[in-house]
This record gives C-alpha cells, structure tokens and sequence, in this order.
C-alpha cells in the first residue's frame, strides 16, 4: 500500500539570509545605543529608545540640554530605522 510521506519544510538559502539580517539589524542597533551611551554617559537609556522619548518629561533638563538629548534620541533611532 501506498503511504504519504509527511512533508518536510526545506530551510534554504532564504531562511539562513532572513536570520542573518536580523541579525545584523540586531547588531547593527546595538552599536547605535553603544554609541548614543557614549554620548549620552549620564542618561539611563534603557533597551527602547522610543520609550525614552515617550517616557520623558518635558522641562525636567535645562532646554540647551534637553534639545541636544531629544535631538540625539531622535537621530539614533533614525539611524536603526534606516539601517545605516
């Protein structure tokens, strides 16, 4: 009698790339933190940097300085998105 043999996903080139970019965007958002970190050494920036936007209060740093901090966020996560 003939059995169907139950199919097998085959993992190509396709699922190796997709894992690899991702981890390279992985890596990639990584040094962009490190970098805002070394910017920024005496902020708690946390994993998300959209929460440290949505999170921060308004006039709690002098305005030259919380312009520069909010532009810097802003950038680094601009740069994620971009990629590059």
């Amino acid at each position: 009698m003939f059995a169907l043999r139950p199919l097998r996903r085959r993992h190509g080139h396709r699922d190796c790339a997709d894992r690899t970019a991702f981890a390279d965007r992985v890596t990639f958002a990584d040094q962009v933190k490190s970098e805002l970190t070394d910017e920024l050494p005496d902020e708690d920036l946390g994993q998300d940097l959209e929460d440290c936007l949505a999170v921060y209060e308004l006039g709690s740093k002098p305005r030259c300085e919380e312009v520069e901090y909010l532009e810097l966020v802003q950038e680094a996560i601009d740069r994620i998105d971009r990629g590059r």
